[in-house]
């Protein structure tokens, strides 16, 4: 096993703006790319897991397979434990885990995924290889990541841009790549995978309940989640700053013809049989 650990600070922690959106994921909105190479038998391991709902997903998916859903902070997988539950899925478990010294054997798994991780993490190309390590020959290294300085919206706002700007900044501070979506198959490539399919995907906000959903949980991530100290400590913001980045979000939110795009890189490599 590897000896590695990670290196980088999660930005955004486990606030409850930042949960609002990690629960509204489904295998449908944010692993789509991935879901036509399912089979029913297979052996999944979801990496970054979060609160399960998209492992939970995954779990109906492989009915005669079975899920494991890893993450970093044990705390939030309790939440996961209750998705299943509620579910009444028995064929997924939970366990800590670090990317990049997986505890699992060589060839353990069908399909690893990673949803929005690789932009996180300190080394994604070392992630990348313990991934490929734990898959089978023949199995699949499915990715998605989006991309910060790609993401768009109207009308414009310089508000939103200085948000963009200190986001970015911050990200970048505590380790991670925030644009990690245009680097996945760069990163595959250097990881040794030699069969890669690169792809993107996007979510769309427009209506004005998706609007007011996606401006709110900004809005209060920039001000309330560990991002916002983050920010502040490490000098990049004061607290006006924060909250003008996040009255910007609001006043977006509130225009009729308001619209966000969020671009997604995405990778589906096959580890050699």
């Amino acid at each position: 096993m590897s000896e590695a650990r990670e290196t980088a600070v999660y930005t955004h922690g486990h606030h409850e703006s930042v949960l609002r959106s990690h629960t509204w994921r489904t295998a449908e909105n944010s692993a789509a790319y991935l879901l036509g190479a399912l089979k029913p038998h297979m052996r999944i391991l979801d990496i970054g897991c979060g609160p399960g709902t998209i492992t939970a997903d995954l779990a109906g998916l492989v009915p005669d397979g079975h899920v494991t859903g890893l993450d970093r902070e044990p705390g939030i997988l309790e939440r996961a434990r209750t998705v299943a539950g509620e579910r009444g899925l028995t064929n997924v478990d939970f366990a800590v885990g670090d990317v990049h010294a997986l505890d699992f054997p060589d060839d353990t798994f069908c399909v690893v995924h990673a949803h929005q991780v690789l932009q996180h993490v300190g080394d994604p190309v070392r992630a990348l290889r313990e991934m490929r390590r734990v898959t089978r020959p023949g199995g699949f290294v499915a990715v998605r990541d989006s991309d910060y300085a790609a993401m768009t919206w109207y009308p414009l706002s310089p508000g939103m841009d200085h948000w963009l700007d200190l986001y970015r900044r911050v990200a970048r501070a505590n380790g991670g790549e925030p644009d990690a979506g245009r680097r996945l198959k760069s990163w595959a490539l250097a990881a040794g995978f030699t069969e890669v399919t690169a792809t993107s995907g996007t979510w769309t906000f427009s209506t004005a309940r998706e609007r007011a959903w996606w401006s709110g949980l900004w809005a209060d991530r920039t001000v309330a989640s560990a991002y916002a100290g983050r920010a502040v400590d490490g000098g990049h913001a004061t607290r006006e700053q924060l909250r003008e980045a996040a009255a910007a979000w609001r006043e977006w939110g509130a225009r009729d013809d308001g619209w966000f795009s969020v671009l997604h890189g995405e990778i589906l490599c096959r580890k050699e049989a």
